[in-house]
């Protein structure tokens, strides 16, 4: 329970004790709760009820409303944490999670939300704030209680200490333009002298400028200190950097003081921010003007004391290099084929819509398809490079450029879509690339101005660190990186180019650990995580932190690789986009690396597939034809689909169960929330409570008569619930077995899992535990069975959507809209525990082989029943 309440911007109580009314002021109407005695490191549930105005205008808005999240240390000191499991990092509370509208939520009347986290080791209290965000019309909160489980060491973020060697930064600076690097320090006890950073400046020759330095004391011994102190445990601070003279660069060492007799346990709380001056940000360069690029940097060199014309000389293009993002996009998807002449006109073809041809004079609005995907893809520019390599392509690509610029004074972009990073980073990635060869120079010259800009941009969103664990900030580092390349005489190049080095290994870092593993749970986005990599090691050559990168996407790739069913695609966990040769992106990239995947797996067939939180078992038959089974218990996220336990399941070489797939950026409003909740998921969940983040063990593997038994434990019910699943797979992949075990004491309790079968399978059911598919003279047999508990029943639906937050027997189509398929849902029932499952047979000895192997004492040892 809470211990306090406090309110703000017209937020108060509403009749009763535990009951709080949150005023439709967005943003500032706000309830804070404060909750104390937190255990470190366990998955925490918060669970309230919600109640919405019938007529509120933001009901199908997926962050109608927020809840924010202030961590605590002992002596009450606030955690600025750049990553907590559960939670996304925001601007007005440290972490938040989103609220969906009530037609998301449950419809009329009061709806239970629950959300779920990972109790930072830091932490010791918390303070949750129920805010208004995008609701047009008050909500009420009531009854929130935070339920608190075990400690789990599966998820624990990477902690930056500073004991040992330390942390070493370091950054080129602008000449005579002041940093500005944010951070926060944690000390297990309070200390003045916790930490200390260590400051040296050097020269373009990398000689070190001897102190004093402003802001800094000489200490014998050390140079240049500044003191960290770490009153309160968890303090802010920032270094203002006032480069002296002639400097170049700067390195800061972080780390302890080296004579304290006991120094106390100190870490920095994320990666430090790093900021140009306030003169030379953005915002402070373009004020309330709308400047085209020239002016832009017409006003850059006031500012930097120049002549007007001094900027000429900084754009001339000289430097080199391929575009690192498109060379991304040809290991996903091959040649560039999106732009290409047709007579006088452009056609292009993005986002696997239709062919579309540009206006004579485009608006930069433009919209054709209603589609989010496309208007990304659009204003990324990045369908420029394809034209440009068009005989007389090139002029015609940097004429568009250059109007595009035009059309887009900073602060009044044509297309609001515009200033995405998954738009700004391409199109940055695409005008140094136009500058790569010689052309006309007032073309060119407003292309160069352009890309400038676009590299400001860039480095406020990579020094800020919004998005570090991200592939749009991993994408941002890596165009911000080109443009620093393709323009080296621009004074703000060096810094760019190691502010984006230091991200990319940050980011890499965060991503992609040494051991191969990974911290995205889709199999698409890690093969698009890998071909970045590739991309970047490959530009960087032997240059840090290239060979680092090369190496985690060489030790990733194969377990990757072993995903892969025999007809070529990946399991469509997470997001999946619609029409990808997953079999060819693999062979591009292996290829790349100077590796044949078709061959290594001739001479070492496996079974088996792992990459890190999922297993995939194959069987290539000839005469019965294929099979494949692929399960995923990677820790969910508070943005990501809610698929942990989920699994998919082809025999005969046909596809049968599935996933429901989806593409961020393609499907939007309440598709997108279908898809991201567990009814798009082949997953169980007890008493209609959707599962929350959480991440999954595997507890128990073993093999067992011709079959493959897989025993997981899950936190993604809330601490509440005990919840294991368990896998029986034949080795031949002709049959499986599903089985769900919950258990809550002294309480009656239910569960219904979900099995999604492919569109083009017809299903039946038979009786109340018994359901037969059928799809291109194939047969498979469903039927259930109870452990303990009783069966409940079976249903099948079929495409329904009468209300959004009950859409059921969808699949994503690949355009941005769902495709109805058949989806078995299946029910058990009792108290205390219940334990029940599914058998999927292809065949009748595979119905047989199952039922004996589930008789077997290991498995019943398992699921609790001996």
């Amino acid at each position: 329970m809470p211990a306090a309440v406090r309110y703000g911007g017209g937020a108060g109580p509403d009749g009763r004790e535990g009951r709080h009314r949150i005023a439709a002021n967005a943003r500032f109407a706000r309830a804070s709760l404060s909750f104390s005695g937190l255990p470190s490191g366990a998955w925490a549930c918060l669970h309230c009820s919600l109640a919405f105005d019938g007529d509120e205008e933001a009901a199908l808005a997926v962050d109608c409303a927020a809840i924010g999240f202030d961590f605590l240390a002992a002596d009450g000191s606030s955690l600025d944490l750049d990553h907590v499991p559960g939670l996304v990092r925001s601007l007005l509370d440290p972490q938040v999670a989103w609220i969906p509208g009530p037609a998301l939520l449950g419809g009329e009347g009061a709806a239970c939300f629950r959300t779920a986290f990972r109790v930072p080791e830091q932490a010791v209290g918390l303070v949750v704030t129920f805010r208004s965000w995008r609701n047009t019309r008050a909500f009420t909160v009531a009854d929130p209680l935070l339920l608190l489980g075990e400690a789990d060491p599966l998820s624990a973020p990477c902690r930056r200490r500073l004991d040992g060697s330390g942390i070493r930064l370091a950054y080129a600076l602008p000449q005579d333009i002041a940093l500005a690097l944010r951070g926060q320090i944690y000390a297990a006890r309070a200390d003045e002298h916790a930490a200390r950073v260590r400051l040296v400046y050097r020269d373009a020759q990398g000689a070190e400028i001897a102190p004093p330095y402003a802001n800094a004391v000489s200490v014998p011994g050390l140079g240049a200190v500044i003191n960290l102190s770490a009153q309160p445990q968890a303090r802010r601070f920032t270094l203002a950097l006032h480069p002296p003279d002639g400097a170049a660069a700067v390195e800061l060492d972080f780390g302890p003081w080296e004579d304290a007799e006991t120094p106390p346990e100190v870490e920095l709380i994320g990666v430090p921010e790093l900021a140009l001056e306030d003169a030379f940000r953005l915002e402070s360069l373009c004020g309330d003007d709308l400047l085209d690029a020239p002016a832009f940097l017409a006003r850059l060199a006031d500012r930097l004391a120049l002549p007007e014309e001094a900027h000429a000389t900084w754009l001339d293009g000289s430097g080199t290099g391929e575009p690192i993002l498109a060379e991304a996009r040809a290991l996903r998807s091959g040649p560039d084929r999106s732009a290409r002449l047709d007579g006088d006109g452009v056609v292009l073809s993005l986002a696997g819509l239709p062919d579309w041809t540009l206006p004579e004079a485009p608006d930069w609005r433009e919209d054709p398809f209603r589609s989010v995907a496309w208007r990304l893809a659009y204003q990324s520019l990045s369908w420029l490079l394809p034209l440009a390599a068009l005989p007389e392509g090139l002029s015609r690509a940097r004429t568009l450029a250059a109007a595009w610029s035009r059309a887009n004074p900073w602060g009044q972009p044509a297309d609001p879509l515009s200033l995405h990073p998954a738009a700004l980073a391409p199109r940055g990635d695409v005008l140094a690339s136009l500058l790569s060869e010689v052309g006309d120079d007032s073309t060119c010259a407003a292309i160069a101005a352009e890309a400038a800009r676009h590299g400001f941009a860039l480095a406020e969103i990579v020094g800020q660190n919004a998005l570090a664990r991200a592939l749009h900030g991993i994408q941002a580092a890596t165009a911000l990186f080109a443009l620093a390349r393709m323009l080296p005489r621009f004074p703000f190049a060096a810094h760019w180019d190691s502010l984006a080095r230091e991200s990319l290994a940050h980011g890499f870092d965060a991503l992609l650990p040494e051991d191969g593993a990974f911290a995205e749970a889709s199999p698409v986005r890690r093969l698009e995580l890998l071909s970045l990599g590739q991309a970047v090691s490959s530009a960087l050559g032997e240059a840090e932190p290239g060979p680092a990168i090369r190496f985690r996407v060489e030790a990733a790739l194969p377990g990757l690789a072993g995903l892969l069913d025999p007809g070529g695609r990946l399991p469509a966990f997470g997001d999946c986009p619609a029409g990808l040769d997953h079999a060819g992106w693999l062979a591009r990239l292996a290829f790349a690396q100077g590796r044949d995947l078709v061959a290594e797996r001739e001479v070492l067939p496996l079974p088996e597939g792992r990459s890190a939180e999922m297993i995939a078992l194959r069987h290539d038959g000839t005469e019965a034809g294929w099979g494949h089974f692929a399960l995923t218990h990677a820790t969910q996220s508070p943005h990501g689909h809610r698929d942990c336990t989920s699994f998919t399941f082809a025999s005969g070489s046909r596809r049968w169960i599935v996933e429901g797939g989806g593409a961020d950026g393609v499907e939007v409003g309440p598709a997108r929330h279908y898809l991201l909740s567990p009814r798009a998921h082949n997953v169980a969940f007890p008493d209609g409570r959707e599962p929350v983040a959480g991440s999954a063990r595997l507890t128990a593997r073993h093999a067992l008569d011709g079959a493959q038994v897989f025993a997981l434990t899950t936190t993604v019910h809330g601490p509440d619930y005990a919840h294991a699943r368990i896998f029986v797979v034949l080795d031949d992949v002709s049959g499986m077995a599903v089985i769900d075990r919950f258990a809550r004491a002294g309480h009656a309790l239910s569960f219904e899992g979900l099995l999604h079968l492919s569109p083009d399978a017809l299903v039946a059911l038979s009786g109340p535990r018994r359901a037969l598919a059928q799809q291109e003279g194939r047969r498979l047999e469903v039927f259930g069975f109870a452990v303990k508990g009783r069966a409940a029943g079976m249903e099948i639906a079929v495409g329904r959507d009468d209300r959004a937050h009950a859409m059921q027997g969808f699949v994503a189509s690949g355009a941005g809209g769902l495709m109805p398929a058949p989806m078995l849902r299946y029910a058990f029932s009792g108290r205390n525990v219940v334990c029940g499952g599914l058998v999927i047979a292809a065949e009748a000895e595979a119905e047989r082989r199952l039922t004996r192997l589930l008789a077997d004492g290991e498995v019943r040892r398992l699921v609790g029943a001996e």
